[in-house]
């Protein structure tokens, strides 16, 4: 690009517009395809379904690695598993074939960072797992599956969700249902009066920080010695690390890298003890 074209009274600002454009169209082109298609092909209006790339899966599991002391084959094995399971597949295929959401979601499933949930799951193996807000259901099955692994290895488990509708987890049915349930009502109000020391804590509930914040305090001495606590709204509430730090334990964050989406992805907060 010539200086002296940039230059040129009004004409000169109208060139570096459309020179900027063609010299950065590349960093938006990829979203933008995305975005167009799916637009077309699918038909959900929230809570995205994606899977992760290549990358993403390996950089979260040589961060799980880190944290639980496994090797990262283990735990990328343990991805694999989860992503391979066509039973849970075949469950959500006939569970929206059945709903009357099935105008508003899609067939293709994919995990996104709840790969990650499960392979924590099976390496952690909890007797207690809570997940306030549970939408759809899917993460209730995914954490369910998991849960019916380990029971076949003799380890058993059992997961709590938390929802405020009364329609959420119509995907939670059939063999999940038998390692768990959802409890309604208003998640805070439904910490306070949980009597069992939880191993592992999701929050995915009311996304205001505040919320977040106040369901950490509420579960902090309902936590066992060796808690995990995930949040799913660490990529824009620094709430976790808040209560992380100030009651002594590690944080750590994972950010997704959504394969073939215009939505740019979410993450994990993790909060544990080393």
């Amino acid at each position: 690009m010539k200086n002296f074209l940039l230059n040129i009274p009004a004409a000169g600002r109208i060139i570096l517009f459309f020179y900027r454009m063609i010299k950065t169209y590349k960093y938006v082109s990829g979203i933008v395809k995305h975005y167009v298609k799916w637009l077309f092909v699918s038909r959900e209006t929230t809570n995205f379904i994606y899977e992760l790339n290549k990358k993403n899966k390996n950089y979260l599991a040589a961060l799980l690695a880190n944290i639980t002391g496994k090797s990262i084959n283990e735990i990328i094995d343990y991805i694999n598993e989860i992503e391979s399971d066509q039973e849970l597949i075949n469950h959500f295929r006939m569970m929206i074939s059945k709903s009357t959401e099935s105008g508003k979601t899609d067939y293709n499933f994919k995990y996104g960072r709840r790969v990650g949930w499960y392979a924590l799951v099976r390496i952690l193996k909890p007797k207690i797992i809570i997940e306030t807000g549970v939408d759809k259901g899917m993460g209730s099955c995914v954490l369910t599956s998991a849960l019916i692994k380990n029971k076949s290895e003799g380890f058993e488990g059992y997961y709590y969700g938390t929802d405020i509708n009364l329609k959420a987890g119509y995907l939670f049915d059939g063999i999940y249902k038998n390692h768990g349930e959802i409890l309604y009502g208003d998640s805070i109000e439904t910490l306070k009066k949980f009597d069992k020391k939880i191993d592992l804590f999701i929050n995915d509930s009311d996304h205001s920080s505040e919320y977040e914040y106040q369901e950490y305090l509420t579960i902090k001495e309902k936590l066992s010695d060796n808690a995990v606590i995930l949040g799913d709204n660490s990529h824009y509430s620094d709430k976790l690390y808040k209560f992380s730090i100030e009651n002594g334990r590690q944080f750590l964050f994972f950010k997704e890298e959504p394969l073939n989406h215009w939505y740019p992805g979410a993450g994990i907060g993790i909060s544990f003890k080393k």
